[in-house]
């Protein structure tokens, strides 16, 4: 952490704030992109400090978090907590139907106690149906085996980095202070308030997409009827061509076989005879 550290004093570490606010950025800048490709990021804080500040505002972006104790596996063995998951609902669906009302007393405690321990678990994480893109963590000694996981998947991670950690353990540090309340509020707010406008500007191009599509669908309706009305005005042409020149062709035919009696020479034309008349003799 020397890097960070503006200086000491009385023995306590004071961090560079320049430092902490170009890391916050940069940090910011790389969750917006990940929630602009429509990937889901997880929030692990299981601090007493940070527990609610991280579920009140990561909950108002619908992402995953995850503010009790780390499940053991979770990410390197997403298949049995998906499982787990999967009970969860099963049992919520079971309580709707007939089944649970015919069971006992006894039985219905249990199941509701069970679903009361799975919800606490895992209910922040119920829409988390493949690996997260992502990784924020707060306190990085304290979730160490959420971290050690991330790395082995190859997970890119940010997390709050106090003095006494090392902040090589993670793609994205953030210097600060991860036992005040009110910094840990200003940071996950901060980074909230980014992966908020990645998802605007995600929604925004996909609705100007869309936009387009129809644009251009009405684009080539149009056309196609302009097509159609063309094609029809050239059957109708045609069809009163072809009646012009029947009308017209006996008219021509006899034209020209006037013409070309008058064009042969020393050719008389010939006389008409009636039936009732007599031939002249030679």
């Amino acid at each position: 952490m020397a890097p960070y550290i503006f200086m000491e004093r009385n023995g306590i570490h004071i961090i560079d704030l320049y430092k902490t606010m170009a890391k916050m950025d940069e940090a910011a800048s790389a969750l917006k992109q990940i929630a602009k490709s429509g990937k889901k990021i997880l929030f692990v804080a299981t601090k007493k400090q940070a527990k609610e500040i991280v579920a009140d505002h990561v909950r108002k972006i619908n992402m995953p978090y995850v503010t009790e104790r780390w499940p053991g596996g979770m990410l390197t063995n997403f298949a049995t907590i998906r499982k787990a998951v999967r009970k969860m609902s099963s049992i919520d669906k079971m309580m709707k139907t007939t089944t649970y009302k015919n069971l006992s007393k006894r039985e219905r405690l249990h199941v509701t106690r069970e679903r009361a321990k799975l919800e606490k678990q895992l209910g922040s994480i119920a829409d988390l149906n493949r690996l997260p893109s992502a990784l924020f963590v707060v306190d990085i000694l304290k979730e160490h085996i959420a971290v050690s996981e991330a790395k082995k998947l190859n997970i890119p991670t940010f997390a709050i980095v106090d003095t006494n950690s090392n902040p090589n353990a993670v793609d994205f540090p953030i210097p600060c202070n991860d036992d005040a309340s009110k910094a840990i509020d200003l940071v996950v707010k901060i980074m909230v308030q980014a992966i908020e406008e990645g998802l605007n500007e995600r929604k925004f191009d996909r609705d100007k997409r869309m936009e387009e599509e129809r644009e251009m669908e009405e684009e080539i309706r149009s056309r196609s009827r302009i097509i159609e009305e063309i094609e029809a005005d050239e059957e109708i042409e045609d069809e009163k061509l072809a009646r012009r020149e029947f009308e017209i062709e006996p008219k021509k035919m006899k034209d020209i076989a006037e013409e070309e009696e008058k064009r042969i020479p020393g050719r008389r034309p010939r006389k008409i005879i009636s039936k009732g008349a007599k031939r002249p003799s030679k």
